[in-house]
């Protein structure tokens, strides 16, 4: 279980962590946290049902880690461009896109990257710091979900292009002289606690 997710009963997973990794992980996840931003709470006397439905952005977040994590829904490196539409289309069309659907992507976000929080924060740890992450199954949807975010942003970061990350990639060959190995690591641990929670959560 050291170092990876395994399947526990009733659709979870659990992974031993030691408490560098606690830390790291958790220090990750609130950074996320302040990226993506606080959630907009009614203000006094307004109602709570308006305040669900309010529009958001039209316009794509100019932070270029928020842009990869909000993306145009049409056209761009994330979207789908239909064909019979043309540039100004695609614009309009993710603009209104993204006004009824950023809010929401957003909430989602922030809940996920909390519920990491939480449970980093309700471990028992054992004498020498460490302790066993177990989740149940909802649990870890968030924390997939998180991860990946925490992945995109820091690959955005990073400047990471799809060679970079094979196994003869240049991310495997940063000299420990290299300023940004630090976070090179953390992306590719990341990328293993990812890649292990989804195989512990398959069938």
């Amino acid at each position: 279980m050291a170092g990876h997710f395994e399947a526990t009963p009733g659709g979870g997973a659990a992974v031993a962590l030691d408490e560098v990794e606690i830390s790291i992980l958790r220090s990750l996840a609130v950074q996320l946290l302040e990226l993506i931003g606080p959630g907009d709470t009614p203000a006094d006397g307004e109602d709570p049902l308006a305040a669900l439905f309010a529009e958001g952005p039209s316009k794509p977040p100019s932070d270029p880690a928020l842009a990869r994590l909000f993306p145009d829904a049409y056209g761009g490196p994330d979207g789908s461009a239909p064909q019979e539409k043309s540039e100004e289309e695609l614009r309009e069309l993710s603009a209104e896109f993204r006004r009824f659907t950023e809010n929401d992507l957003r909430s989602r976000k922030r809940e996920d990257a909390l519920a990491v929080v939480r449970t980093l924060d309700a471990l028992s740890p054992a004498g020498d710091g460490g302790a066993v992450l177990t989740l149940a199954a909802d649990e870890c949807r968030s924390w997939l979900g998180s991860l990946n975010d925490l992945r995109l942003t820091i690959g955005t970061r990073l400047e990471v292009s799809d060679e970079d990350e094979g196994e003869d990639g240049s991310l495997y060959r940063l000299p420990d002289s290299d300023p940004r190995k630090p976070m090179v690591m953390a992306y590719l641990w990341l990328g293993a606690l990812q890649e292990t929670l989804v195989e512990a959560l398959m069938p």
